[in-house]
């Protein structure tokens, strides 16, 4: 069955492939997107037992047919909480009052179902909605009578009011709806967004945010941002950046456009980004931040765990201390060796980290290939490597995000909700 209709679903038993009961279907989750004509079916809100609400992707059902839903027997048993870019059919948009635009008459109606329909590439759209004509406002152009509350199918693109779009708030209001996003699902967000409503959301967002939610975006969406951003803001953008996410940026830009932009920064940030600039993108120093934790050996166990707290770090940076002799921003003095978190967490907080290095294995150099980089990683069950120079200076460290950012396909950000099959 390839087309089906919401309220049909409701309450329908959900089994494995092997006819083991999951649970029961309790709604229907969508996602609309300014560049796409229909919403897109997300998946299902599944009732297991001990009333527990999870979520089941669509790509994870394989049947629904003779009232019952058949699923790959996968399923995430974390609680259902739904994301601002969601929206849930029974709940939400059942009997919500819409316009219906055809080639014969506008009218006002009240959805009172909502069919859905698989493609031929397996993904799942709204296709058409059953409305119920209201009485109030209703203006007819068709030659033929109407009765008052007939009910008609439609297809999705004559419906208007279906979803409240982002272009009827303020960017400020917009984002107040969005502040509890991480920045991949504000990202998410924005990309759905009109160009020109798009640079009205980043204006909003301070530099941080903005910083954070630019690493998320597809690359082509980054400069589209960024151009419009102003060079003086675009500067402090990049200023607040990962080097290595900023390096990137830049690498987008025409030189010109790029020297420009550096020339703005603080010559100490700028610095940074110069020089990433100059290795290759499949090389160890291309895929490298230059703002690792580094500490000096004579830093305390203490010391050291609470630098590594900071918010602002990611997990994959936080996971690692680089230990150097001064100076201790790169390229640092002589490199020594590492500390894994989890050695900091077993050894008493007065210790010296100076005293419990790890000097295996061997640091990487900024050509290392980025199938070295990969396999160091896998082979040492490590979340980040040392990059040094011939001197032995630490001039940065590749980070397992950095390496996934990197091998994943080009276009792995422009739908989260894909799943993607590596061979």
């Amino acid at each position: 069955m390839t087309r089906v209709f919401v309220a049909r679903l409701a309450a329908l038993s959900v089994f494995d492939p092997l006819g083991d009961p999951v649970g029961r279907v309790r709604d229907v989750i969508v996602h609309f997107s300014s560049g796409r004509p229909a919403p897109r079916v997300l998946g299902l809100v599944v009732e297991v037992p001990g009333r527990r609400r999870v979520f089941v992707p669509m790509t994870r059902v394989t049947s629904v047919d003779a009232g019952q839903v058949i699923t790959t027997g996968l399923v995430n048993m974390r609680r259902f909480e739904q994301r601002s870019s969601e929206t849930l059919v029974l709940a939400e948009l059942f009997e919500r009052q819409i316009r219906i635009t055809t080639a014969d008459e506008t009218f006002e109606a009240m959805v009172e179902d909502i069919a859905i329909e698989q493609e031929s590439n397996r993904d799942w759209f709204v296709v058409k909605v059953f409305v119920r004509k209201g009485s109030g406002g209703t203006r007819s152009i068709s030659r033929l009578g109407r009765r008052r509350g007939e009910t008609v199918l439609v297809d999705i693109n004559q419906v208007t009011g279906l979803h409240l779009e982002p272009e009827d708030q303020s960017a400020a209001k917009l984002l107040e709806s969005y502040e509890d996003l991480k920045p991949a699902d504000l990202a998410e967000m924005i990309q759905d967004l009109n160009p020109k409503r798009r640079d009205e959301v980043a204006a909003a967002l301070d530099d941080e945010r903005l910083a954070d939610v630019l690493e998320e975006l597809p690359e082509d969406d980054q400069v589209e941002i960024l151009r419009g951003l102003g060079r003086e803001r675009a500067a402090d953008i990049l200023e607040t950046m990962q080097p290595d996410d900023a390096a990137d940026l830049l690498s987008e830009l025409t030189p010109e456009n790029a020297e420009e932009l550096l020339r703005l920064m603080e010559p100490d940030e700028a610095a940074d980004l110069r020089r990433l600039l100059t290795y290759d993108e499949d090389t160890a120093g291309g895929l490298m931040t230059t703002e690792p934790v580094i500490l000096g050996p004579e830093a305390t166990i203490a010391e050291a765990l609470a630098v590594v707290r900071r918010v602002e770090l990611s997990p994959a940076l936080a996971a690692t201390v680089f230990v150097c002799r001064a100076p201790l921003e790169t390229p640092t003095g002589k490199f020594l060796g590492v500390v894994h978190i989890q050695r900091l967490l077993r050894e008493p907080p007065h210790a010296f980290i100076g005293s419990i290095l790890d000097k295996d294995p061997e640091p990487l150099t900024p050509d290392a290939s980025i199938g070295k980089v990969t396999r160091m990683l896998a082979t040492y069950n490590l979340v980040g490597v040392p990059v040094v120079d011939d001197d032995g200076r630490l001039v940065g460290a590749v980070t397992v995000d950095d390496v996934l950012d990197h091998i994943l396909p080009e276009d792995w950000r422009e739908d989260r909700h894909q799943v993607t099959h590596v061979e």
